[in-house]
This record gives C-alpha cells, structure tokens and sequence, in this order.
C-alpha cells in the first residue's frame, strides 16, 4: 500500500478534537450516497416510462408506413407485394386512413379511420388479442341489425366495424349496437342542399389497446368499406410494414424507398412519433442534470471538509515534507481521502439505488392515477449502463472536489509552518 493511500485512510479516522471534521466527513458521504441513489431510481423510472410508450405505440401502430407524394396509392398489390419480400421485412398490408364523426341516439365524436383488409388485419398490429368485445371475423361483414325510425322497428344490414372501449362508452354502444360514420369534408346532394356524407355501421368488436387517445378516437373498418366511403376507387392512402428488427427501421424504411422509387415515401416509428420521444428524451437528460446537483452540493461538503483537513493538518505536512514527501505526494494524501468519500458515497447510492427499484418493481407500492397515466404503477427498467453513466458522473465529480484542497495542501511552505506554530 503507497503511504500517501495509508495517511489519507487514517485520516478518515480522526481524533476526539476533531469531531466536527468527522461530522462533515459524514455529512459528505451521505449526501454523495443519496444523490446516487435518487438519479439511478429516476433514471430507472423515466427509461421504464420510456420503453413502456415505445411498445404500447409499436404495439398499436406500425414500424413503418409507406404513403405517395402524389395522394393515393393505386395498383398497390403490387407494392405490397415487393414490400414483404424485402430484407427484415415480417409483414406488409394496405391501409386506408381517414377522418369523420361518429353518432349514436346519445352522442357525437370525432375519431380516425383506420380501414385494413379483414383477412390481413392482424399481420401488423394483432387487434385480435386487444378485443375486450366481440370478435375479428366479423369485421367487414354485414350485420343484420334493428334500428328504429320514425318511431318504426326496421331490420337492416350494416358493415362490421371495431371501435375502441373508450370511443364506446362516449357513443354508450355496445356489440351489435348501430353508428353512424360522417364526412365533413364530402358532400351528397339532398333536399336542402349539398349534406355530408353518412353511413351506417354496425359494432361488433370493442378493443382495449392500453392507450387513451387510441380507445377514444380510433375506429377500425373494412378496406372495401373505407374506400367507398372516401371515394377512393382502388387505391388506398398507404403500406403499413412490420420489421423484424424496430430498431433497424430507419435502415430498412429507407432500404424500401430505393426499391419502390418514386412516389413512394417511407416513415419509420421514429419519424412517426418523433416528437413524443423526443421529449422523453429531454426531460430524462433534465432530470439527469438536476438530480446530479444533490452530488455536487455533496462536493462542495467533500471540498470544505478537506480544507478544514489541511488547515488541521498542517504540522503533518510540515513534518512529512520535512521528511522527504514531495508536493504530488502531499497532494496525494489529500486526493485519496476525497476519493475514498466517493467510492463510499457512490457504492451504497448504486446498492441502495438497486434496491429501491427493486422493490418499486417489485411490490409496486406506489399506484398512479388512471386518468392521467396510461400505467397503473411506476414502470422500472434496471440497466447497468445506467447505473454505471451515474457512478462515473459521481465519481468525476468527487475527483474534481478534492483538486482545489490537494493543490493548497501541496503549496504549504513547511518553514512557514514551523516558523509560526
């Protein structure tokens, strides 16, 4: 064991006159421990809220969608087919999107139209094991369905159509139950003029996709159905794909684009949802910086305990560099007990970080708020990479505290010390 490592661990230990040293000492490695601590617990939390919306958004969209700079996509069999024969490619399906309103005898709401092939609907997105109601055969098909008019009971047949449970307890509907699609931007003749388009549909399946904005604005029909509705002939809007790698995309998104040429233009799930994560991002990198304040107010605790340390010290260095210690070897000393603070400090904030995220994914002792989270609880992800960043973060720090002391330390004159002590 060098000596300088030797002194600065005795140093540790100091003497009855010199409690208050120890009390900062202390103080010093508790706050380094709890700042650790509390960043790698919040960097677990935000990493599993993360990763949470990133597979609830990939679970209920695709990875990637291919659409025309020219508006519709016509003769797109084709397309379809080259697309799922490309490299890292699982599945490709057409799709047709929209917007309208949705009426029931009670309410009326605006949703998003997302037509599929009914015989493809589950190649991108597996809307089978999201129903809570119903089922996915009957999508596309006619229902026969009682509706009342003109206070009359009339039985009709109406084209099946799933919509989310939230969009369902807005419309109060229910499996079986008759809606009615409307589209503002296109208009029939009638008796008073140009209308906007309706058409009836008849529910027949309720899906739960983990995500408030989706169940409450999201309708699935037929592709048949939706391009008669939008007019659209035999194109549709775009190629949903699915990857078998998501985080080669990008790569394959615009592998596709050469392939295709124009028109076509691809977007992958990061494009797509390119702001939500972003933000994620951002305020994970906030709370990164601000929680590793708690370190640095702990360093300037290590700082002024060390300062305190080479004023008491004074005569020893004096004696030591009397002795043949040099400069870097006094500055040594003072360095290693700063680091020693650290390493404590850092080791039992990582261990008691662990377990504190440990036990939040554990027991899930604290719920949250169903209206305003789309999880139930704290979501926790445990990465050593993370853990790691925030002990290197700790640990600079710490270093970066003990160079200022040690430099003063190292400067002390042993003549002017001897000369007025």
């Amino acid at each position: 064991m060098r000596y300088e490592l030797f002194i600065g661990l005795r140093y540790l230990r100091p003497k009855r006159r010199e409690g208050f040293i120890s009390l900062i000492t202390t103080f010093s490695t508790v706050g380094v421990l709890l700042g650790v601590m509390t960043l790698n617990i919040v960097m677990a939390v935000m990493t599993g809220f993360e990763e949470d919306l990133r597979d609830r958004i990939l679970g209920f969209n695709p990875h990637i969608i291919l659409s025309s700079l020219g508006g519709g996509i016509p003769d797109y069999q084709d397309a379809v087919e080259k697309i799922r024969g490309a490299p890292g490619v699982v599945a490709a399906a057409p799709i047709v999107y929209g917007q309208g309103m949705v009426s029931s005898r009670q309410q009326v709401s605006g949703v998003v139209v997302r037509a599929v092939e009914p015989a493809h609907a589950s190649d991108i997105v597996n809307i089978a094991s999201r129903l809570t109601q119903g089922t996915m055969d009957e999508l596309g098909r006619e229902q026969k369905v009682t509706i009342r008019e003109g206070g009359e009971e009339r039985v009709v047949e109406l084209s099946g159509i799933l919509i989310g449970k939230e969009l369902a307890k807005q419309l109060k509907v229910a499996v079986g139950d008759p809606i009615s699609l409307i589209s503002p931007s296109q208009s029939t003749p009638g008796p008073m003029g140009m209308v906007p388009k309706l058409r009836r549909f008849a529910v027949v399946g309720v899906f739960d996709s983990g995500m408030y904005d989706y169940d409450a604005s999201l309708m699935y029909m037929g592709l048949a159905d939706a391009q008669k509705f939008f007019e659209l002939g035999d194109r549709v809007t775009g190629i949903e794909v699915r990857v078998d790698d998501v985080y080669a995309a990008q790569a394959t998104a615009q592998a596709l684009e050469r392939m295709l040429g124009l028109p076509y233009q691809a977007r992958d799930w990061t494009q797509i949802n390119r702001n939500i994560f972003i933000a994620l991002k951002m305020e994970k990198i906030l709370y990164f910086v601000v929680l590793l304040l708690i370190v640095l107010v702990a360093a300037f605790n290590i700082v002024a305990m060390l300062i305190m340390v080479v004023m008491e010290k004074r005569k020893d260095i004096a004696v030591l560099k009397s002795l043949g210690a040099t400069s870097q070897s006094i500055g040594r000393i003072f360095i290693y007990k700063g680091i020693i603070i650290g390493v404590i400090g850092t080791l039992l904030g990582t261990l008691l970080g662990y377990v504190g995220c440990w036990v939040l994914a554990t027991y899930e002792i604290i719920e949250l708020p169903k209206d305003v989270f789309y999880v139930k609880t704290l979501p926790v992800k445990i990465y050593v990479e993370n853990f790691l960043m925030v002990a290197t973060a700790s640990m600079g720090i710490c270093l970066l505290a003990t160079i200022y002391p040690a430099r003063q330390a190292a400067n002390l004159a042993p003549v002017e010390v001897i000369r007025y002590e």
